[in-house]
């Protein structure tokens, strides 16, 4: 059976192109890059990494220099919101974030707020937006740091990142946005965006999983939170690993190259929002508009989302749900509940995540199989 893969909000397949490119730093070109100041094998490996750093920030609008390399998107939010805090904790010490940020960024305010800082978590509305007056509102003078996500990862929501950004450049504040699910879809300029801290994820454009990008601007100072050598500008210590930072820069410039093919999916999003809301009861969780090109998340009532996605998965189609089952919570999830939707919302979701890749055929084939499958169990659902 041929499979469907609509899991791309996750994770996104490796671009040939990226993989071809990454190839020669597992087996030929290994050295150590700080091996640079002993022999040129370790030279070949630190040119390697400083090429990928200038791809990445020629697409954000940054300075080679403010681009760190990390593990991943949970590392660079742990160090952006962790080490920022740590930082200016003398003079600042109070934190806005919103109720439906990743976790990584979420348990790091929560973990700050048990070691003594003010936190404050301003609410979203049905549709995910967070109100930059609300945020203006919680800003003190010991407000150091906002986090609130370019575009979240669950519903789709695209924030007003220039607008909090501003604010926040007024008030002398620094704004941290983990831009990751914007990546490729929305234009980021950090410095038109007034953004100082920046999360980015390779494996969300085509890139590999293991490789997270940190943006930092040049004049932001924050405590590094891990003790080490010298690597990454001394804020993240550790062997770099230039197999990924590789494919991260090559995913990066080749995000102008699929300009086009990257246009083609809104209109396959909508018609495949279209095609699942002709369902009985189904209703879009999230904006219509200002909604990332590449996420679908439909609540089908008096259908469990967890026993949607197992069967969906057994037509060949790769999706999830934010339902308690398929997480070691036992709650439904949290980014819904924040939303206002009720338990049964919440439990009968179900996330489509479409990529460059996608075509009309798989659009066509998921709503099909969708409509079969959510049908099939309401027939069979004690719920009527």
């Amino acid at each position: 059976m041929r499979r469907y893969y609509f899991d791309n909000i996750a994770t996104t397949r490796v671009d040939d192109e990226v993989l071809k490119e990454m190839l020669p730093y597992f087996s030929e070109i290994y050295a150590i890059p700080s091996s640079q100041f002993s022999h040129q094998d370790g030279i070949l490996g630190s040119d390697a990494i400083e090429k990928a750093r200038e791809r990445i920030a020629a697409c954000i609008n940054a300075e080679p220099s403010e681009i760190i390399f990390t593990s991943g998107e949970t590392e660079s939010n742990n160090l952006a919101v962790k080490g920022a805090a740590y930082y200016g904790k003398k003079k600042r010490d109070h934190l806005i974030t919103s109720p439906i940020e990743p976790r990584s960024v979420l348990n790091s305010v929560k973990k700050l707020g048990k070691e003594g800082f003010g936190t404050s978590i301003i609410k979203v509305d049905g549709e995910g937006f967070a109100d930059p007056d609300d945020i203006k509102g919680a800003l003190t003078e010991r407000t150091s740091l906002v986090s609130v996500s370019y575009v979240n990862h669950e519903v789709g929501t695209m924030q007003d990142i220039e607008r909090i950004g501003t604010l926040c450049a007024e008030r002398g504040v620094l704004f941290h946005t983990d831009a990751s699910y914007a990546f490729s879809w929305f234009p980021i300029d950090v410095k038109k965006q007034n953004i100082s801290l920046m999360t980015l994820s390779a494996d969300k454009i085509h890139g590999p999983k293991g490789a997270g990008i940190l943006y930092k601007n040049k004049n932001v100072k924050i405590d590094r939170l891990f003790e080490g050598n010298f690597n990454e500008f001394y804020i993240r210590p550790g062997l770099e690993n230039v197999p990924a930072i590789v494919g991260s820069g090559k995913a990066a410039e080749l995000i102008e190259k699929n300009k086009e093919n990257i246009m083609k999916v809104k209109p396959l999003r909508d018609k495949l929002i279209a095609d699942l809301l002709k369902i009985d009861d189904a209703v879009l969780n999230g904006p219509k508009d200002k909604r990332v090109d590449n996420n679908v998340n439909v609540t089908f009532y008096r259908a469990e989302g967890e026993a949607i996605v197992l069967h969906l998965d057994m037509h060949g189609i790769s999706v999830i749900t934010g339902s308690a089952c398929f997480s070691e919570s036992l709650e439904p999830s949290y980014v819904m509940m924040a939303l206002g939707y009720t338990h049964e919302r919440a439990h009968g979701s179900v996330r489509f995540g479409l990529s460059r890749l996608s075509s009309g055929v798989e659009i066509e084939y998921a709503a099909e199989k969708a409509r079969f499958v959510v049908n099939k169990l309401r027939e069979i659902s004690p719920i009527k």
